[in-house]
């Protein structure tokens, strides 16, 4: 089926034929510029006089045009030493909000049965308090090291791993779901950036939200104006 615009700022292709919400068991979502309206990397940088040099980068790895997420991650965080806890919590509180559409949603797939994970190449300082505020169950993504309330320029491996990458993000997805018993057709992986491609790629139905281009192009949804939760215009609740 070809890509088509079922309503405005809507398009489909090639859905499955599970056309109801509560047909799905477990849905994963992107945090940065998809259930939040930031990338926290780039206005952390702006504590560091450094938020057009770590932006940059950040685009161009969103738009798939860095190789290795990895590096380019480091490289940003790299330039984040000596940022303050203090700006951190200056971020979240008067930086962040929550996209719209965003609690309707998860409240949605809650009340469907879903699981709702965040996996997620931004930090856990964030994720984890968008994980207790919207009631997510599962949560994954990096670790900011600090010492003496200053980040280092570093981050923590983790025992999973090192870096929350697109790799990072597939395998998590496949991992709950087989923790849950969960088959792949049951999911939905929901993103906007280039290292989101793996985990929609093995996903059941695949959502770009406000998405990269080349994220649009292959996602089955792709949600190009207004809220999350216009995916509840494509899967009845």
């Amino acid at each position: 089926m070809p890509a088509t615009e079922i309503l405005p700022g809507l398009v489909v292709q090639n859905l499955p034929t599970a056309r109801r919400l509560s047909d799905y068991r477990l849905i994963a979502f992107d945090m940065d510029s998809t259930l939040i309206n930031i990338e926290c990397v780039d206005e952390i940088a702006d504590a560091a006089g450094r938020k057009a040099e770590v932006a940059a980068i950040t685009e161009a790895a969103m738009r798939g045009e860095i190789a290795d997420y990895k590096e380019s991650l480091r490289q940003r965080v790299a330039l984040l030493r000596g940022v303050t806890v203090a700006h951190l919590e200056e971020v979240y509180s008067q930086r962040l909000q929550l996209n719209l559409g965003a609690q309707t949603l998860v409240a949605a797939c809650k009340r469907a049965g879903l699981k709702v994970l965040l996996v997620s190449g931004g930090f856990t300082y964030f994720t984890d308090r968008i994980r207790d505020r919207l009631g997510i169950d599962f949560a994954r993504s990096n670790v900011l090291e600090i010492q003496e309330e200053v980040l280092t320029g570093r981050m923590v491996n983790q025992p999973w791993g090192d870096i929350c990458d697109g790799a990072e993000k597939r395998r998590t997805v496949l991992e709950v779901a087989s923790l849950l018993g969960i088959d792949m057709a049951q999911t939905i992986a929901m993103g906007d950036g280039a290292n989101d491609l793996p985990m929609m790629g093995v996903a059941g139905l695949s959502v770009a939200y406000h998405a990269k281009p080349k994220v649009r192009e292959q996602a089955m949804v792709a949600i190009n104006t207004g809220g999350l939760d216009r995916l509840l215009e494509v899967l009845r609740p």
